[in-house]
């Protein structure tokens, strides 16, 4: 019934509890979920997580705020989504949140990165899985001197605002929503989910982070997707269960995956 569009099952919280996350899942209607790469040194227990289980899958990338750790080659990341179980390039993009001292310029280093990953999506045919935080004028500009919607993606765990959100979706790119979309606190975020045309929207738990009310503060888990849907269902203003169909069908078709 539901999909979990991105999670990190390879991370030690989850990973050394993973026969009961996924008897979880079975419980909670949670059929699949996609374990997300953070960096190289990872890729292989991702793909390994997604080897042994018929409902999971992976991707291989590395995320834009990791430093200091193996820089993958365009034919490297090209190579690796050849598996069948890999679905998308990813996790990538831009983060400027932390820039420690450093200045905007100085984070060429991650705009070089972002363009590699762009370009393997390409050569592979796989869709991207962006992550972008304090950094969407540059996430959108770099996207489009890069040809980036002949790969597709998903805006993942989405924070932005409405105009990020409706170039993001006029561009043809997927926005998905996080366990944030259930904190108090975030009706703005609710208020631009409500705009998102619903052939666009995934959800996620970015587990083991940002679990949503009623669990926030503690572990995440795939198996807490539906508290997501159920949410976003009241923003839009449908059943859980449509929504649920409607978001499940969105992800298959992104990264496709087995009806």
């Amino acid at each position: 019934m539901y999909i979990d569009s991105h999670c990190h099952l390879s991370f030690p919280e989850l990973r050394e509890r993973l026969p009961q996350i996924l008897e979880d899942m079975r419980a909670a209607q949670v059929t699949q979920a996609i374990c997300i790469c953070t960096n190289m040194e990872e890729a292989d227990a991702v793909q390994s997580l997604a080897e042994a289980h018929a409902q999971l899958w992976a991707t291989v990338g590395v995320h834009p705020d990791t430093q200091d750790m193996i820089e993958p080659t365009l034919d490297e990341l090209v190579q690796r989504a050849r598996h069948p179980k890999i679905v998308a390039i990813g996790e990538t993009g831009l983060d400027y949140y932390r820039l420690n001292g450093r200045s905007i310029a100085d984070m060429e280093w991650q705009r070089e990165r972002f363009r590699t990953h762009i370009r393997a999506a390409r050569a592979a045919s796989k869709p991207m899985v962006i992550h972008t935080r304090s950094s969407a004028v540059d996430t959108l500009r770099v996207l489009n001197e890069e040809g980036g919607e002949q790969a597709g993606g998903v805006f993942h765990c989405f924070t932005e605002d409405r105009d990020v959100a409706m170039a993001a979706v006029d561009r043809g790119y997927y926005i998905s929503f996080s366990g944030i979309l259930t904190f108090k606190n975030a009706q703005d975020l609710r208020d631009v989910a409500a705009l998102v045309p619903i052939d666009r929207l995934l959800i996620e738990t970015d587990s083991p982070y940002l679990a949503p009310v009623p669990y926030r503060g503690k572990t995440n888990s795939p198996a807490y997707v539906p508290h997501v849907a159920t949410v976003l269902a009241q923003v839009k203003g449908m059943s859980v269960q449509a929504l649920a169909a409607a978001t499940t069908a969105n992800t298959c078709r992104l990264f496709g995956l087995p009806a």
